[in-house]
């Protein structure tokens, strides 16, 4: 018998560092919890021309603002300056999230993350 292995090689070490990575990923899961209730009230803007976009930090739709200037253009005009508006918002959203999660994540060996 070898000394120091414990159970089947997973010594004492091995369990600290498997308990130590349990509370980490414990503080994570009420962090992200956190981030979840953080994004459901932001409010994240995209303009295009006199179009803006308001959407959460979820991405949920919120507000479609069309000044003066987009309402006078022609239909196609106005349409392009909502997706593009819609689409700035999105890009903004996406990367606040992602920001948010690198955040949270930091210190972490998760793969795919």
């Amino acid at each position: 018998m070898t000394q120091g292995k414990g159970f089947g090689g997973f010594g004492l070490g091995k369990m600290k560092e498997l308990a130590d990575a349990f509370k980490k990923a414990q503080q994570v899961q009420e962090d992200a919890k956190k981030l979840q209730e953080e994004l459901e009230v932001m409010e994240i803007e995209g303009q295009a021309g006199d179009v803006t976009v308001t959407l959460s930090g979820n991405q949920e739709p919120r507000r479609v603002n069309i000044g003066a200037d987009a309402a006078g253009k022609s239909p196609e005009e106005l349409s392009q300056l909502v997706l593009d508006a819609m689409t700035d918002a999105y890009e903004k959203s996406t990367a606040t999230m992602r920001e948010r999660m690198e955040l949270l994540t930091s210190g972490l060996n998760i793969p795919g993350l």
